[in-house]
Order: structure tokens, then sequence, then C-alpha cells
């Protein structure tokens, strides 16, 4: 279904009854993402699927999207379905999004899940890299998107899920090249959330796994420090829906359940 934001199509699905989940998906991405576990959300809870700006068969809405331009969106499509309060969860540049969104509408979350995540903003070398990325999109998009998609599987799960791996460079490749660019722009200049992992009410946890190639997991340990955050540790990369499937939807369900 598509509805109008600020003169763009933006793109979502609407699936099942009960209290509202929102799947965010990560860079590269869009909401056929969740495919796999939406059927089992939805008979339940009723499940908003939406394509970020400039992902999926949402346009771009400018040269840089900004994480709460994207909540932005999100409050747009939610406001539409009349739809109070929801639980977030967010996979990668989505957990940014949900976070965005949490601190902007507060009283409209009823639980933040972060899958593959961090609250963290980006170091400078983070930064900097995201910079040479924005370079390498604009001489060969196609050539990055394939290399960024590989790169986010454990090493050994890129054999053993090959035909998913496939897939998703298939979504990916999808991304339009404003859209690339103007995620990367967005996710370089977000800001620190961790206080909201330390001082919101409503109930939260990290999905990680240990062998993430982009994220450093120490680093996400140290955030959840002296936090009430529930924290479900998966074996391997960043793509948990994937390569620890079965764990991650037994988390999802059993966090839901918690919020409701």
């Amino acid at each position: 279904m598509t509805l109008q934001h600020k003169g763009i199509n933006l793109f979502y699905t609407d699936t099942g009854k009960g209290s509202a989940i929102v799947l965010l998906h990560g860079f590269l991405e869009n909401l056929t993402m969740w495919d796999t576990i939406v059927p089992h959300l939805s008979k339940r809870n009723r499940v908003i699927c939406l394509d970020l700006l400039g992902h999926g068969q949402t346009e771009c809405l400018g040269y840089v999207h900004t994480m709460e331009a994207m909540a932005e969106a999100i409050n747009t499509v939610l406001q539409y379905l009349k739809i109070r309060r929801s639980v977030f969860i967010g996979h990668s540049m989505g957990g940014y999004v949900a976070l965005a969104f949490a601190e902007t509408f507060p009283d409209s979350v009823k639980g933040l899940c972060l899958l593959n995540s961090t609250a963290r903003a980006d170091s400078v070398e983070k930064r900097q890299h995201r910079d040479r990325a924005i370079k390498v999109v604009k001489q060969n998009h196609k050539s990055f998107i394939r290399m960024a998609i590989t790169d986010l599987f454990r090493p050994k799960n890129r054999v053993i899920f090959s035909n998913e791996v496939r897939r998703v460079k298939k979504e990916a490749l999808k991304t339009p090249l404003q859209g690339i660019v103007a995620a990367l722009e967005g996710m370089k200049i977000r800001n620190d959330r961790e206080v909201l992992l330390h001082f919101s009410p409503y109930k939260k946890m990290m999905i990680l796994g240990k062998k993430d190639p982009i994220l450093a997991y120490p680093d996400i340990l140290e955030q959840l420090l002296n936090t009430d955050v529930r924290l479900v540790e998966l074996p391997d990369g960043h793509m948990s829906y994937i390569e620890n499937f079965e764990e991650t939807l037994k988390a999802i369900k059993s966090f839901v359940k918690s919020c409701n």
C-alpha cells in the first residue's frame, strides 16, 4: 500500500490484527526482509512493515535522509492507520531509525528492539568509512552493493546461506543510487542515543551477533552496562534474521509478548 508524505509515495504493508508491531529494515534492505517473520508475528499481532526513504518502493525525499526524517515518515503511516502505540523492531539502520522515532515520539513506543544495531553515533573512523563508501557508490553502486551485502554475513555462512545471500543482493540492487547515498549521509550524521537505553520507560531488547563484522561486540556490551535492556546473544553475523532465524524469531516473539 502507498501513502503520500511530503510529496512522495511511502510504501508499507499492514498484516494481521491485535497490538501493533512496526518492523524497520536496514540499509540496502526493504520490507521484504521480514517476509519469513511476518507470518509468525501476524498470528497474534498487527504487523506494519515500511520501506524507508529511498529504499524498496518508497521514493527519495532529498540528498540526505536523516534518521529523524525517516522517523517522521513512519509517524505519517502510523497516524494514517490510527495506531497509537507500537513495539518497534529495527534491523541495523532500522534500529537507528527506531531510536530516532522513540526520541521524537516517545508516547508512541511500547517497546524497542535493536536487531544487530547500536544506540551510539558513528565514530570519527566510521564517518570516514562512510565518506569513502559514498565515493565508491557514485563510481559503481552495483559492485558496492554486492560487496556490502556479502560482508554482512559471517564468512562461513556466505556458503551455508548462499541462496539467501543471492536473494538479499537481488533486493538490494533495487535500491536507487540517490537512496544509497542519502542513507549513508544520514547515518553518518545521526545523533548518539545511548541515553534512551538508560532512561526510557518502555521495554528494550538488543539482539547481537557475536561475530557481527559491522558492529564491535564489546562496544555494544558497554552500552548495556547499568541498563534494564534485555540482551540476546547469538553466535553469528550481522544478519541474525537469516543466520540465526529460529533464535531471532523466538526472542522477538517473547519480547513482543512481554510488551503487551
